[in-house]
């Protein structure tokens, strides 16, 4: 088995040990570290570091590439969805691992097994805390696939793409207005792709629900919500992990800030659905958050009341609501809590002049003439068999069966190999990324003025204007 370790200690976050912990988590001692600055320990960096796009490149809309007929991939951050992630890859056509990184020597063995169980090439493993440099710098990679904890994401992108290599970076794809101007200007800059794995945006009934839209079943759609509504105490909470590597860096966020923090598998679809930042966009948004109880209350019950835990300040409202308003006059309510005792739920809905579809708590469709009432089961499952997505229909059997939230991680990952093999466009852009991930900062900055108003860049540049929306996607 193939290994290389960096004998560099240089700490690119002096805070913060690199890539993940048992979830794919890595150690941060303060919320929202993404530079080099000192801290004392729980003291919060700032969020809202100035930052504007500058860039002295040319558009990335539509952004095609010369084809790559093995798609040869540099995987950092191997925790939770770094290790669901090699599992799926591994079943996909045209793909070699060169490296595997992570923090945690146990995960880097696992996913070396796994990659060994597969009938896979060995992949270089890296253990080191700036290994995903080396990685990025290697000249027989041609995309990296980012896992790791939130503050890493931009930092890993930027360096990859800089390198001349693809990124790939699970959500969000940044935290401050200034790292995503960064991800568009280096974009913009290197021509490279940097896809934001949203994969909600692939499970099969937003994808119906966007074909359905696409074909005018519900008119002009005006208005549509989404969530992240997921009581995710028990993983703030959640011990450390093998090697003391600090595993907590989500409590760390609902320490220090407010606002959505998690805002992308909620906005996503919806936003494609809308055609946001194609023929639309973002205009300026609102927001308002609860008080905070729920992370008081779990601590208090499972550490005691007088336990650290307990006693601790937590910024982070229970519910936090934002509204985001359209340059053409739409609106899109998004919600996030993870500290409450309720069932999961996107809601993911979307409302136009014809109906209406709704997924949470269940599934259903409600249509001219008769939209007081939902559509009756035989014919809902009508409906959605004429309008399944192409997508769906070619490896949707498969996805099922592959698995990874139901299958919508794999489609996303056949798609996002099939497109870089191809020379296609890739179905989210850079300029989604950084448009999705603006709602952490905004979000926060609305609450800390009392729901004023905050203006949302335009990250195209204006490209948004003649731009079309994203279509009915299908492969060969």
């Amino acid at each position: 088995m193939k290994k290389e370790n960096s004998n560099s200690r240089r700490s690119f976050l002096k805070k913060a040990a690199m890539v993940t912990a048992t979830i794919g988590l890595a150690p941060i001692t303060s919320a929202f570290a993404t530079s080099n600055r000192e801290e004392s320990p729980g003291e919060a960096i700032n969020l809202f570091p100035e930052g504007q796009g500058s860039s002295k490149g040319k558009s990335v809309m539509g952004l095609t590439c010369p084809p790559i007929d093995v798609v040869r991939i540099g995987l950092i951050g191997l925790g939770m969805r770094g290790s669901e992630a090699i599992r799926r890859l591994i079943q996909l056509e045209g793909i070699e691992i060169k490296a595997l990184s992570d923090r945690v020597p146990s995960n880097v063995k696992d996913a070396s097994l796994k990659l060994k169980e597969a009938g896979k090439a060995e992949a270089t493993e890296y253990l080191e805390e700036e290994d995903w440099k080396r990685i990025c710098e290697r000249d027989d990679i041609d995309l990296i696939y980012t896992c790791t904890p939130w503050y890493l994401h931009t930092p890993i992108a930027v360096y990859a793409m800089k390198q001349g290599k693809h990124a790939a970076v699970e959500v969000p794809a940044a935290l401050t207005l200034k790292e995503c101007w960064e991800l568009v200007d280096t974009a913009e800059q290197t021509q490279r792709h940097c896809m934001m794995l949203e994969n909600c945006c692939y499970d099969f009934f937003e994808m119906a629900t966007l074909n359905m839209v696409r074909n005018g079943v519900f008119g002009e759609v005006y208005y549509g919500e989404g969530a992240y509504n997921h009581d995710l105490r028990w993983l703030k909470f959640a011990p450390h992990d093998e090697g003391g590597y600090y595993q907590r860096w989500r409590l760390e966020f609902s320490k220090y800030h407010t606002g959505n923090l998690y805002p992308t598998h909620g906005l996503g679809p919806v936003a494609q659905i809308m055609g946001i930042n194609r023929g639309d966009r973002f205009d300026f948004l609102s927001s308002n958050s609860t008080g905070q109880r729920g992370m008081t209350l779990y601590a208090s019950e499972k550490f005691g009341e007088n336990s650290p835990e307990a006693l601790q300040e937590y910024k982070l409202g229970d519910m936090n609501t934002t509204i985001i308003h359209t340059a053409k006059g739409m609106t899109i309510q998004i919600q996030h809590d993870t500290t409450s005792p309720r069932p999961y739920s996107r809601i993911h809905l979307v409302s136009g002049t014809k109906g209406m579809a709704v997924k949470y708590p269940e599934e259903s469709i409600a249509l001219e003439p008769g939209a007081h009432a939902f559509l009756k089961k035989e014919e809902y499952d009508e409906l959605l068999r004429k309008w399944e997505h192409p997508l769906a229909k070619q490896i949707g059997e498969k996805a099922r069966h592959v698995g990874g939230h139901g299958g919508m991680d794999f489609i996303m990952d056949y798609r996002l190999i099939y497109c870089l093999q191809k020379g296609l466009p890739l179905d989210q852009d850079v300029y989604d990324a950084a448009a999705w991930s603006s709602i952490i900062e905004l979000s926060e900055k609305s609450v800390l003025k009392n729901g004023e108003s905050m203006p949302i860049p335009d990250f195209t540049r204006g490209a948004w204007k003649t731009a079309t929306p994203w279509p009915v996607v299908t492969i060969e």
